[in-house]
């Protein structure tokens, strides 16, 4: 009974760590890799499973989103960040309730249709464009600088 109880444990604690790495990696949340996992692997009932991770998405993110802050390589706009929380806790909120509602073959096969749709439009959208990002983009003023010129020779 206890080797059983142990491998089961290390089942785990390597199904974390993939999740980690991929999460890490790719910026994926937990879902993609767990929710699939615990249901197809370890029989668990979706909604159980989406619930785990949901669960390890929290302290998983958190320690992920701080690694790539200290990155000076790569820019996190705060602003957007505040703005997607802010939908996010009230989607989370919303979406529970709807999940809770709903019959489990029926999340079960719109997470999949999602995952299906999510991987077609990564497959095929172009690369993002380096430089400021997309809200900056949108929100800031084309600014253009006027050269005068005064002649050859620093002429005044």
């Amino acid at each position: 009974m206890i080797g059983q109880l142990a491998n089961e444990w290390w089942g785990y604690i390597l199904l974390g760590l993939a999740a980690g790495i991929v999460s890490g990696t790719l910026g994926l949340g937990s879902g993609t890799v767990i929710i699939p996992t615990l249901v197809l692997v370890c029989g668990i009932e979706q909604k159980s499973a989406q619930g785990v991770a949901l669960a390890v998405m929290v302290p998983m993110a958190f320690v992920g989103a701080v690694r790539y802050w200290q990155n000076p390589d790569i820019y996190m706009n705060g602003r957007i960040v505040v703005l997607i929380v802010v939908g996010a806790l009230v989607g989370a909120v919303v979406g529970a309730e709807l999940a809770g509602r709903l019959p489990t073959s029926v999340v079960r096969r719109i997470f999949a249709l999602f995952l299906v749709i999510v991987a077609i439009k990564m497959f095929n959208a172009p690369p993002a464009t380096k430089g400021k990002d997309s809200v900056e983009r949108l929100t800031s003023q084309t600014n253009s600088n006027t050269v005068e010129r005064r002649g050859t020779n620093n002429e005044p």
